[in-house]
């Protein structure tokens, strides 16, 4: 019997267990002020172009920086901590929050703010792989589940509210202000963790086995693949929305525009919830055809304020369930070596968005904000043709499999 069932075996196998809501609301928080401090600057950029006195590509690549905080950081941090134990850990994690925005509002100097959102991204990585288990060790055996998704609810509430209300907050007030309110959250967090979360002791040594080998298992390395190449298209135009947004004459509608992802991207995790258990394949395909389709709209169409409207609804109804759908499918085909596999996708998925940053920032200097969306076309075709012909890294019919609950990066 392994330790997990030694923990929530004793009891009535029928007594009916309570979700520890207050402790996984708490988690919960902890993912918005992580998701909402990595995608914040997006809705800011003319605003912070300004007071930092550099270019919008220049103030895009804050987003690059926190990405590359996370993909450089994330296993050598965790590794290093390991032993610790759990609620220390993740009280640093969010503690790295609040210095961290706190820095990027008070500083009227780029290279600061940099060094800033480096922090932040660092601070990411080490709550990243935190959070989903900790979520799970709070409940018994049969709500792992539910536990999870109460924690990642932090997600979509920050695409959909967070995002939006941070970019209103940046025009009625300053972008400052969106990050000090950030800050001002992060404290309250750190004393709600203190009283309601509950500590775990940290790991024993453990015997990993070499990355190489989950590479190895079929259908491990297409889902990286993936992964990779969808992030890097969204990191592309999300990054840089605000000055889409500013081409086509709807910069007075970034929030707008922001809270109409945000909402479709929440509908798409709830439907993605439904549908993953026997649809991971078509959910996929699906999502990369939205994706690809509002790509078309804002490339050939942007000149309609209500295609644009329709486009980015198609876009969050496509990207809100890709998290979900990824981790599912590198977990399912990885089996044995699902950590492995998990660590090098929270890795590929930083990197993407690193990249991200930086190929939007060149787009934008060199061929304008119209090639934004082209670019998200042409990196879709190979991951669509993956997706389609990949059989174990994506099957057409549902594995066995102990549990397909997803979270994110």
């Amino acid at each position: 019997m392994t330790t997990r069932q030694l923990r929530v075996g004793s009891g009535a196998p029928n007594q009916k267990h309570k979700l520890p809501m207050p402790a996984l609301l708490a988690l919960a928080t902890a993912v918005f002020i992580t998701s909402l401090t990595e995608t914040l600057p997006a809705g800011l950029l003319p605003e912070m172009s300004a007071d930092l006195h550099v270019g919008e590509s220049a103030t895009g690549q804050t987003v690059t920086i926190y990405a590359l905080g996370t993909a450089l950081t994330a296993i050598p941090l965790t590794a290093a901590t390991a032993r610790w134990r759990r609620k220390p850990r993740l009280l640093t994690a969010i503690a790295g929050f609040a210095v961290a925005n706190t820095v990027t509002a008070l500083s009227a100097h780029y290279p600061l703010t940099m060094v800033a959102r480096f922090v932040a991204g660092v601070a990411a990585g080490l709550a990243w792989t935190l959070l989903a288990d900790y979520a799970r060790r709070m409940v018994p055996v049969g709500l792992e589940g539910r536990a999870i998704a109460i924690a990642m609810a932090g997600i979509p509430v920050a695409l959909s509210l967070g995002v939006p209300f941070g970019t209103f907050l940046g025009k009625v007030a300053t972008w400052q202000a969106a990050f000090l309110a950030m800050s001002a959250l992060t404290v309250a967090l750190i004393a709600w963790i203190t009283a309601v979360v509950p500590d775990y002791p940290g790991q024993r040594q453990e015997q990993r086995a070499p990355m190489s080998k989950a590479l190895r298992v079929p259908g491990v390395a297409p889902v990286l693949f993936v992964t990779l190449v969808f992030v890097l298209a969204h990191t592309i135009l999300y990054a840089y929305i605000a000055a889409f947004l500013a081409h086509v004459r709807m910069a007075d509608s970034t929030d707008l525009v922001l809270l109409v992802f945000g909402g479709a991207s929440l509908l798409s995790i709830w439907m993605t919830g439904a549908l993953i258990n026997r649809r991971l394949r078509s959910l996929t395909i699906a999502s990369t055809f939205l994706v690809g389709a509002a790509a078309a709209i804002l490339a050939v169409l942007a000149h309609s304020p209500a295609l644009i409207y329709l486009a980015v609804l198609l876009w969050g109804l496509g990207w809100g369930g890709v998290p979900t759908l990824l981790q599912t499918a590198a977990g399912q085909a990885a089996r044995d070596h699902a950590d492995s596999a998990q660590a090098m996708l929270v890795t590929l998925w930083n990197v993407a968005m690193a990249v991200g940053g930086v190929v939007g920032g060149v787009l934008l200097d060199w061929l304008g904000a119209t090639s934004f969306p082209w670019a998200v076309l042409a990196l879709l075709v190979p991951a669509l043709i993956v997706v389609g012909t990949g059989t174990h890294g994506f099957p057409a019919q549902p594995k066995d499999r102990a549990d397909l609950n997803g979270g994110l990066i």
